[in-house]
């Protein structure tokens, strides 16, 4: 059968607005949560150091969630201007917590925020509808390399920001969170320019109930191992990312070396995108997945032989845990990207849901054995889809 073709300047319009509201949410989300964690360090304490990283992430997976439904309610356009508005007032909330010395008001915040980040990551489905089978990973890979950006502006501002926040009289910390606010701002006046009506190349069959069709499509073993393994890699990633921050400042490194050590992660998470896209078309989602997680388990391996060192040991670690994120992230996506929207949605949230346990449980791992036991239960972790998806 042959597929309906997607006028080319149609195609780039929605690619061009797709990829700049992901990737002001990532300098969003990168400022918003290193700030509400290195908060907590301080009050109430390392123990608390995971939960404003838990914050964003269960909003993050209430976004995805709630924005699958508005997509098939109400079109990709508005689901993503609905998201990234909430997300703008939840950093402004974020914001006034961290003036305010209120902790629950940052915490809401960052879950409010969380919800922008939700429909971004979407996006990438609405990527891959654009094109035929043959080219989604690049396509959703795309998407997802608009994280670079994040990277490179992100962790980089949040000393700045601070700066600023001092001069005109307010916490430092606060200083990331109002970034934060503006660009999520601007990724909802960029997401007006979407057309009402986004092309989709993939025809698709009447829609499921969530709940219905996603126990149906957990059963099967196609849907099973690519989910089991983006679990696995969010919470892998997400534990030992939360906890680089915390272990960096103990060891009396400011912000300047945090943001810099950020940014190599998540050059790691975003910059080679294109090359996993190329990788999953080219030999297979599971190829691609098992890749990320062999990256994963070397991450691992190097925060362990060297957890106090800024210049090569944490650094490189963490740049290979964003890529092994990656390669899984993109890998399992591909495989999953001709579901239904519900079900994208509903993946999406179970792989955020679950690894907000991990920013829960990093804050007492690392209370209790440092970041070598945050690093080991994050490789041990990032292993156990081996089982799924080597069954036969």
């Amino acid at each position: 059968m042959t597929l309906p073709t997607t006028p080319v300047v149609s195609r780039r319009r929605v690619m061009a607005a797709l990829f700049t509201g992901v990737a002001c949410m990532n300098i969003a989300m990168a400022g918003a949560s290193t700030a509400g964690v290195l908060i907590a360090t301080e009050s109430p304490g390392p123990g608390w150091s995971g939960v404003p990283s838990a914050a964003g992430v269960l909003g993050t997976a209430a976004g995805a969630l709630g924005s699958a439904r508005l997509v098939v309610s109400h079109g990709r356009r508005r689901s993503l201007l609905i998201t990234y508005g909430l997300g703008s007032f939840g950093a402004l909330l974020a914001a006034a917590g961290a003036v305010t010395g209120l902790f629950p008001v940052l915490l809401v915040g960052l879950l409010v925020l969380g919800l922008g980040n939700g429909g971004a990551q979407l996006s990438r489905y609405a990527a891959a509808d654009l094109y035929p089978d043959e080219r989604k990973g690049q396509a959703l890979s795309a998407i997802v390399w608009a994280g670079t950006v994040g990277a490179l502006a992100g962790p980089p501002l949040i000393a700045p920001a601070a700066r600023t926040a001092d001069l005109l009289g307010l916490p430092g910390l606060a200083g990331p969170l109002l970034v934060a606010a503006l660009v999520t701002a601007a990724a909802a006046v960029v997401s007006a320019a979407l057309p009402r009506s986004i092309p989709d190349a993939h025809p698709r069959t009447p829609e499921t109930s969530g709940s219905e069709g996603f126990a149906v499509a957990f059963a099967q073993r196609a849907v099973r191992g690519p989910l089991l393994a983006m679990v696995a890699a969010q919470v892998a990633m997400v534990a030992m990312m939360t906890m680089s921050a915390p272990q960096l400042h103990q060891h009396g490194h400011g912000l300047d070396v945090v943001g810099w050590i950020l940014t190599a992660h998540m050059i790691g998470m975003f910059a080679l995108a294109p090359l996993s896209g190329r990788i999953a078309d080219r030999w297979g989602g599971r190829v691609t997945i098992f890749a990320g997680i062999g990256t994963l388990a070397v991450a691992s391996a190097a925060a362990v032989a060297a957890p106090t060192s800024h210049t090569a040991g944490i650094p490189l670690s963490l740049f290979l845990l964003g890529y092994g994120w990656n390669l899984v992230f993109v890998g399992g996506s591909s495989l999953l990207s001709t579901q239904h929207r519900k079900l994208q949605g509903t993946v999406d949230a179970v792989v955020w849901s679950t690894s907000a346990l991990a920013g829960l449980a990093a804050g007492p791992l690392f209370a209790l054995g440092g970041y070598v036991l945050v690093a080991v239960v994050a490789g041990v972790a990032a292993l156990i889809p081996l089982v799924a998806l080597t069954d036969h």
